[in-house]
């Protein structure tokens, strides 16, 4: 599958440890030297800015989409090769689907927690074949896969949609899975009686 823009949500905070913003920076050069281009929320904080700046000091283009109210605050980036601003998250989240051809969650928040599931979701519903992927940077994200493992073992997820997330510790193994990624073919998202 040819990627040629990948979206990344991850923390506005840089966290406690120095690796994530580490990764965040190796991902970013990595997308330029790839020739792919980011999309991401237009933040200049945080692993937002860190995964921005080094896409940008790589040559990479970089596409932010940053509601008003962010912008108000002053935490748009100045300096990217497009700035989007819009009027709601729903309207960022939904401009930032359409633009990308895959999904990468970095170690976050709520925020990178919450836009991560809905492209999940999404992939799980059909209304999107892309691949979506989870950098588990020092095992940032084993309890959200902890979740997800029981998840399916109660009987809420099928075993095609727990296969929807790509889980590497490394950026160029996970844009090597992305980009070989083929989905299965598409499964009721529903249980019936007979399959519990």
């Amino acid at each position: 599958m040819a990627l040629k823009n990948l979206c990344v949500f991850c923390g506005s905070n840089a966290g406690l440890r120095p690796v994530y913003r580490r990764c965040a920076t190796d991902l970013g050069t990595a997308l330029a030297r790839r020739g792919m281009g980011l999309i991401y929320g237009g933040g200049n904080v945080g692993l937002m800015g860190a995964v921005a700046d080094a896409a940008l000091a790589a040559g990479g283009t970089v596409v932010g989409i940053i509601p008003q109210a962010l912008v108000d605050k002053e935490l748009a980036h100045a300096g990217l090769s497009d700035l989007r601003v819009v009027g709601s998250m729903h309207a960022r989240k939904a401009e930032m689907a359409a633009r990308a051809d895959a999904f990468v969650a970095l170690p976050g928040g709520y925020g990178t927690f919450e836009e991560f599931i809905e492209v999940l979701t999404w992939a799980q519903l059909g209304i999107h074949s892309k691949p979506c992927g989870l950098l588990n940077v020092e095992g940032y994200f084993d309890p959200l896969l902890a979740m997800f493992d029981h998840a399916l073992a109660e009987g809420f997820l099928r075993p095609e949609h727990h296969r929807l997330v790509l889980v590497h510790t490394e950026v160029e193994e996970l844009l090597d899975a992305l980009a070989s990624y083929h989905p299965d073919r598409p499964a009721s998202k529903w249980l019936d009686r007979s399959e519990t």
